[in-house]
């Protein structure tokens, strides 16, 4: 084999690739969009926390390793309209070793379900989103793991995978917050608002709740009124997304 064919196949090195997934959901005890997130059990990064992924398989397109990812992770069958593509993350150091490129995914659910660690995992745990100053950060119990740039809480890339995430969703907030899926398929406006606030770093109270509704108004329509409210008075309006 000539000198040139071997310096073409370094260059061109076929890097695997990896379907990454942040998978959304709502606490509804302590109002914060949630994060799933795994221990790692193997090197590298073992013991490490980082977003689910899974290898692409050579008979599969990246939506359905996404949805496979998801059955494997938390048990959960979906549809692959649940999943949104967010981003390709190529930058050659992004992990030790053999050079892996990441295909970012976020899945939105509307319910937390028990998590059991999958394969290649110690633990699962769901991670509140939370905010001090201008910087985010994700906290389970007494874990709490920095997003702010520079930082490396999580394994691989996942801290810049999740920032970018972030800064998708609040971007879209004005005209597509598909992000409002983790409440269910209908919503009131105040937890509309509690999601709201987690993105633009604001306490819920802070939100007008009118201007709300006049600004987003758009975006939903109405869908009934809740059926048990828990306060005696006019019971509070429904919402859903528009499509």
């Amino acid at each position: 084999m000539s000198e040139g064919v071997l310096s073409l196949e370094r260059i061109t090195e076929r890097p695997l690739i990896t379907i990454t997934n942040i998978i959304w959901s709502f606490n509804r005890q302590d109002r914060h969009p949630q994060i799933l997130l795994i221990k790692r059990a193997d090197d590298p990064f073992r013991g490490v926390w980082a977003l689910p992924e899974t290898l692409l398989r050579k008979s599969e397109d990246a939506d359905s390793a996404c949805v496979r990812l998801i059955k494997e992770k938390i048990g959960l069958t979906l549809p692959a309209s649940s999943t949104e593509q967010l981003a390709t993350f190529t930058a050659p150091d992004r992990t030790p070793g053999e050079r892996f490129l990441a295909l970012a995914y976020m899945t939105f659910l509307p319910t937390m379900p028990h998590l059991n660690p999958g394969y290649g995992a110690t633990e699962a745990q769901w991670f509140s989103l939370n905010y001090q100053g201008s910087d985010y950060y994700l906290q389970h119990d007494q874990i709490c793991l920095k997003l702010a740039r520079g930082t490396r809480s999580l394994a691989f890339d996942h801290t810049a995978i999740i920032t970018t995430a972030l800064r998708r969703i609040r971007n879209k907030l004005d005209y597509q917050p598909n992000i409002l899926k983790i409440l269910g398929p209908t919503f009131t406006l105040r937890q509309a608002r509690e999601v709201y606030a987690s993105f633009w770093q604001k306490k819920v109270d802070q939100i007008d709740n009118s201007n709300f509704q006049k600004t987003h108004r758009r975006l939903f329509s109405e869908a009934g009124v809740v059926d048990k409210p828990k306060h005696s008075g006019r019971p509070p309006k429904l919402y859903k997304l528009r499509n």
